[in-house]
């Protein structure tokens, strides 16, 4: 049986970690809104811009560019979202397994794995492509912990720029969406080709098709619209793993503190036994001396 110094030990010990893994959860809250309030401002503008896509779309208009050609599948580039650092639950193993079946589908399809192209954003899911085989294209760890409009617009023109000179025939996302803090769900999206069906587009509070004047024509608006729409993608996406991550950190230092406590309160009555015994033991002996 552990003597009283060791069970104190222990609980000194349970003591740091719960301090640890409180101060954790604060951050990842405190990290959380942040990204919440990012997300809430940019939603707005998000949904008007698709709102003016879906207006172009629904009209007369002949979408005759380069985002929305449909090709057969010979080359594919995935675009696959986690975090930097562990210790936010099973966030990370998720998210490969997530991107494992997205390439298990194209191979399936027919696409040859070395045709495959991986953009890894985030530490935990550059490993998980190296593991599966791939070379993931660049560093993009730095998008993960600190969401940036300039690097994601680079990312897009990038996705773009390769998509518009073949070098891949579709780019899909695949990221975990935040849908509430102890909620967040796997998702899969095609970035490219563009969809020409509006209602992908239409917000449910957006009715019927806007009276604008347009100039100099629709065609010459949706060349520089979409690519637009494009960029805001990416950046949304981008804040929406990143609040995906920091709900599933805060889950998680919450699940560890309240299993400190439950295993706290079993030591401390570990320890109050202990020393309720020790305390008999050495009654016993002073009364076993005095009889004798």
């Amino acid at each position: 049986m552990a003597s009283l110094k060791e069970i104190k030990d222990r609980i000194n010990s349970v003591n740091g970690t719960m301090k640890i893994t409180s101060a954790m959860k604060m951050v990842a809250s405190s990290k959380l809104r942040k990204a919440q309030n990012a997300i809430g401002n940019l939603l707005p503008y998000q949904r008007q811009m698709h709102n003016m896509l879906a207006d172009l779309l629904a009209g007369e208009a002949s979408v005759g560019n380069e985002y929305i050609e449909n090709r057969r599948l010979k080359k594919v580039a995935i675009v696959a979202f986690a975090s930097n650092s562990s210790l936010c639950g099973a966030f990370n193993s998720n998210a490969a397994r997530h991107f494992h079946e997205a390439v298990d589908r194209y191979v399936k399809a027919g696409v040859d794995k070395k045709d495959i192209r991986v953009f890894a954003i985030g530490r935990k899911m550059y490993d998980a492509a190296r593991k599966e085989g791939f070379t993931p294209e660049g560093d993009y760890s730095h998008l993960a912990d600190k969401p940036s409009y300039d690097e994601a617009a680079e990312l897009a023109r990038k996705l773009a720029k390769m998509f518009t000179s073949k070098e891949v025939d579709k780019i899909e996302l695949v990221y975990t969406h935040c849908k509430s803090t102890a909620t967040q769900i796997p998702v899969n999206e095609t970035y490219l080709p563009v969809s020409l069906d509006s209602s992908l587009y239409k917000h449910e509070e957006h009715h019927g098709i806007s009276d604008f004047i347009i100039e100099p024509d629709p065609d010459s608006l949706l060349s520089i619209l979409l690519p637009k729409v494009l960029l805001l993608k990416i950046y949304s996406v981008v804040l929406d793993a990143n609040a995906a991550e920091h709900a599933a950190r805060m889950m998680a230092m919450q699940l560890a503190t309240d299993n400190g406590n439950q295993l706290l309160d079993t030591i401390r009555i570990q320890y109050n036994k202990q020393r309720q015994q020790e305390i008999t033991n050495e009654l016993q002996d002073i009364i076993g001396g005095t009889l004798a």
